[in-house]
């Protein structure tokens, strides 16, 4: 089980919304290269990094702390956020981004989506963004009327090998995971899946590892300390 703490980007700080609103955000510092360093320090092996102005723009924006984290922590990255075509994929892998998330795009076009991720391999992952089960993109501005279980289906045929799956509803609620969507979108999709939205303890990252996640993505819980990141690795 892998638990990749995020670390969330609007105007060059690090952030955190509630339930995806641009309107509803918490600042939790200027310079998000320390939190770097700190999941690093205690004991993270990946970070999952969005960037949250670029997926409302349709290109990466925060590229330069995005930069600052890298460096910084040392440890390998995956990012989300504004990609929507192959030229933008090469450049975040030239820059040295470990795995790149296809959100939009993978529902825009799923035909390019899946091209990609049969050419780059495990440097593609698919996020799919669920609003009550539908897909939700353009930062989760916009709810289409395609399932989630749908797209990943649709995607895993055109060559898909990873996903990460956000219940929208819960995230940054603190509250709990839905342990029923996940276990059917992961059932569904038949291929590794990360999970994120709502895991504030413990014991709930060790029910997603019993349904079969890969790993676990975690923010808030972080930030506001309900949960240590040093106790749930060693959990």
């Amino acid at each position: 089980m892998l638990i990749l703490p995020a670390i969330d980007l609007k105007d060059g700080k690090c952030v955190r919304l509630y339930q995806g609103d641009y309107s509803q955000v918490t600042v939790f510092s200027d310079d998000p290269a320390e939190f770097g360093r700190r999941w690093r320090d205690e004991g993270a092996q990946y970070l999952h990094l969005v960037d949250l102005d670029g997926a409302k723009a349709g290109k990466p924006v925060n590229l330069a702390v995005i930069d600052q984290i890298k460096q910084a922590s040392g440890l390998p990255v995956e990012l989300g956020g504004g990609i929507r075509d192959e030229a933008t994929v090469v450049e975040l892998l030239g820059r040295g981004i470990d795995r790149v998330i296809l959100g939009t795009a993978a529902l825009r076009d799923p035909e390019m989506s899946g091209q990609l991720c049969k050419k780059y391999g495990d440097r593609i992952a698919i996020g799919i963004d669920a609003r009550n089960g539908l897909v939700a993109v353009e930062g989760w501005t916009e709810t289409s009327n395609i399932t989630a279980i749908d797209l990943a289906q649709r995607l895993v045929a055109l060559g898909a090998e990873r996903f990460i799956y956000t219940d929208i509803s819960r995230d940054g609620t603190l509250t709990e995971p839905n342990y029923e969507a996940f276990a059917e979108f992961a059932a569904a999709a038949g291929k590794p899946v990360i999970a994120s939205g709502g895991v504030a303890r413990a014991e709930q990252v060790r029910k997603l590892a019993d349904l079969g996640a890969e790993g676990v993505i975690i923010g808030r819980a972080l930030y506001t300390g309900d949960v240590n990141l040093r106790e749930l690795l060693t959990a």
